[in-house]
C-alpha cells in the first residue's frame, strides 16, 4: 500500500468519525441560525398575529430606527470593552505571578479558577446582596472609611460599574489560565540569553513576553468578546437591564422581544444582526492570528 492511498484512507477514516460532531453541531447551531435568518424575514407577534407573513426586509428596517436596540448595542459595547481590557490587564498580572515557582503554586492555581467555576447566575445573587444599597458590604466598607454611601443598582453609572466588577472577578480566571498555559510554553533560556545581555526585566517582558504570548492574548480575547457580548444571566440576575434601561445589554432586549412582547419576527432579526457582529469580529481576530503564528520551543 503506496502513501498516497495511506493518506487517503486514514482522511476517510477521519471524516466517518467527524460525523457525529457534524450532525450535533448542525442540530444545536446551525439550525437555529437558519431558522433566524428565515424568521427575521417574516412577521410573527402572538399578540396581534399567530400566523408568520412575509415581509421582506421590514423587520430590519424597523431595527435601523430602534432607539432601545442601538442603546442597548451601546451598553453592550461600553460592558464589553471595560470588562475585557481589565479582565486582561489583572489576567496577565495573576498568570506572571502563577508562572513563577513557590511552595503551594499548585493549590492557589486551584483557587484561582473558583470564580470562573462557579455558576454565574448564584454569582450574580451574590453580588446584587454585596451591591445592596441598605445592608450590602459595599455600602459598609464605604461607611468604615467615611464615605458616602451608593445607590449601586438604582443609579444607571453605578449598576454598569457593578456589573462590570462582578464580571470581572468571575471570567478574570479564565484569561489568566489562558496566559499561564503560553508563559508555560515559553523557554527559560530565552530570558537568560536576555538577562546575561543586559536587559532587565520590565525589557525582557517587553521584547520576548508580549510577543511570544500574542497568539494566546488573542485568543483569549475572541472568547471573551463573545462571552461578553452575548451576557445575560449575570445582568438579568442583578439589574434585569434597568435601572430605566441603563444596563440592559442586546441579549436582554432580544429576551425582551421574543419573551414579553411575542414578536418572533422582529427578535429573529435582532439575533441574525447580533450574530454577523459576532461573525465580523471573529474574521477580523482570526484574521489577526494567523498573522502571529510563533512556533515556542522548550516549555517549561
Amino acid at each position: 500500500m503506496n502513501q498516497n492511498t495511506l493518506r487517503s484512507r486514514e482522511q476517510l477514516i477521519g471524516w466517518l468519525l467527524l460525523i457525529p460532531a457534524l450532525l450535533l453541531l448542525f442540530l444545536v447551531f446551525t439550525y437555529p441560525i437558519g431558522r433566524a435568518f428565515w424568521l427575521g424575514f417574516f412577521t410573527q407577534n402572538l399578540g396581534t398575529q399567530l400566523q408568520p407573513r412575509f415581509s421582506g426586509l421590514a423587520n430590519y428596517g424597523r431595527l435601523l430606527g430602534d432607539g432601545r436596540f442601538w442603546q442597548s448595542l451601546w451598553n453592550t459595547t461600553i460592558f464589553t470593552t471595560v470588562s475585557i481590557l481589565l479582565e486582561l490587564l489583572i489576567g496577565m498580572a495573576i498568570a506572571l505571578v502563577l508562572d513563577k515557582s513557590f511552595r503551594g503554586r499548585g493549590l492557589i492555581r486551584t483557587v484561582v479558577l473558583i470564580p470562573w467555576a462557579l455558576p454565574t447566575a448564584v454569582m450574580g445573587l451574590a453580588w446584587a446582596w454585596i451591591f445592596n444599597d441598605q445592608y450590602g458590604v459595599a455600602n459598609d466598607i464605604l461607611r468604615i472609611l467615611g464615605q458616602d454611601t451608593v445607590t449601586w443598582l438604582g443609579e444607571p453609572a453605578w449598576a454598569m460599574i457593578a456589573l462590570i466588577i462582578a464580571d470581572v472577578w468571575k471570567t478574570t480566571p479564565f484569561i489568566a489560565i489562558i496566559l499561564l498555559a503560553g508563559l508555560q510554553s515559553i523557554s527559560a533560556d530565552l530570558y537568560e540569553a536576555h538577562a546575561i545581555d543586559g536587559a532587565n526585566p520590565v525589557q525582557s517582558f517587553k521584547q520576548i513576553t508580549l510577543p511570544l504570548l500574542t497568539p494566546q492574548i488573542l485568543i483569549a480575547l475572541l472568547f471573551r468578546f463573545a462571552q461578553s457580548f452575548g451576557i445575560f444571566d449575570l445582568v438579568q440576575v442583578m439589574t434585569g437591564g434597568g435601572p430605566a434601561g441603563a444596563t440592559e445589554m442586546v441579549s436582554i432586549y432580544i429576551y425582551a422581544t421574543v419573551r414579553r412582547y411575542l414578536d418572533f419576527g422582529y427578535g429573529a432579526a435582532l439575533v441574525v444582526v447580533t450574530f454577523l457582529l459576532l461573525i465580523a469580529t471573529v474574521i477580523m481576530v482570526s484574521f489577526l492570528l494567523s498573522k502571529t503564528k510563533i512556533n515556542v520551543t522548550g516549555g517549561r
